[in-house]
């Protein structure tokens, strides 16, 4: 899917999104709260792929003193986010593609997204985006669909922890910690199922008729550091960890 694809789709959901966002909600809930134990001094959070701004709001009732920045690629969405504020405290929005973020190196100290990767094809590019954005010992806090999600209503399966730990690393990115919870949905018939997939954006994913009403979903949390530098062009960090020993 290109971003202008991804982009069409959820500019359509935007006014449909928070009333079938439950999944949304969960991740939210579990992103959150793994954050609380975390010692983070943030001063400036981007909420990565907003979509209608409720993480970002959570951000703000927990670091109030911190400018906390909601971008999302639809337009549409970061309206229905505005919303979520008074004419008094007006907060910022930026429409962007996550992976050409307008933000100065290291100038960031979070950074959540909130179930953004399963819709990014290049998260090597998301990632190194990340690395570049992140301050030195500043946090990047992300939820995303394993490849147990879903399964028989896609062709391809989501991305394995694993390889997204391995992705982060040779990022730049230090110290990935990933963890998987699991949810399943349980639908009465195939339309609500449908239904409910139009309001979030992922219309399509149906391949055709459904035997199963009882969706499954891997939920992947993960969370890792800004090492303050990035890989000089060229350069492939590989965690040592990996590193076998050579048989004489």
């Amino acid at each position: 899917m290109t971003v202008r694809d991804a982009q069409r789709r959820f500019d359509r959901a935007a006014e449909t999104f928070d009333s079938a966002d439950f999944v949304h909600a969960a991740t939210r809930q579990g992103l959150l709260a793994r954050l609380e134990p975390m010692t983070v001094a943030a001063t400036t959070i981007v909420d990565l792929g907003s979509a209608t701004g409720a993480s970002a709001q959570a951000l703000r009732r927990r670091f109030r003193r911190a400018t906390v920045v909601a971008v999302d690629i639809s337009l549409p969405m970061l309206r229905r986010s505005a919303r979520r504020s008074s004419w008094l405290s007006r907060r910022p929005t930026v429409q962007a593609d996550a992976r050409q973020l307008p933000f100065a190196d290291h100038s960031v100290d979070l950074v959540f997204s909130n179930l953004l990767l399963p819709w990014i094809g290049d998260r090597d590019r998301l990632f190194a985006e990340v690395a570049r954005v992140l301050r030195k010992d500043g946090l990047f806090l992300f939820s995303t669909l394993g490849p147990d999600s879903l399964a028989g209503l896609r062709h391809e399966p989501f991305a394995d922890m694993h390889d997204v730990g391995d992705e982060l690393v040779r990022a730049g990115l230090r110290d990935p910690v990933l963890d998987v919870d699991r949810l399943t949905v349980n639908y009465r018939d195939e339309r609500s199922l449908a239904r409910d997939l139009d309001a979030v954006g992922a219309t399509g994913c149906l391949p055709g008729k459904v035997d199963n009403l009882d969706i499954g979903l891997e939920l992947v949390y993960g969370h890792c550091w800004g090492a303050g530098t990035l890989p000089a062009r060229g350069e492939i960090r590989i965690d040592s960890g990996q590193i076998g020993r050579r048989n004489e």
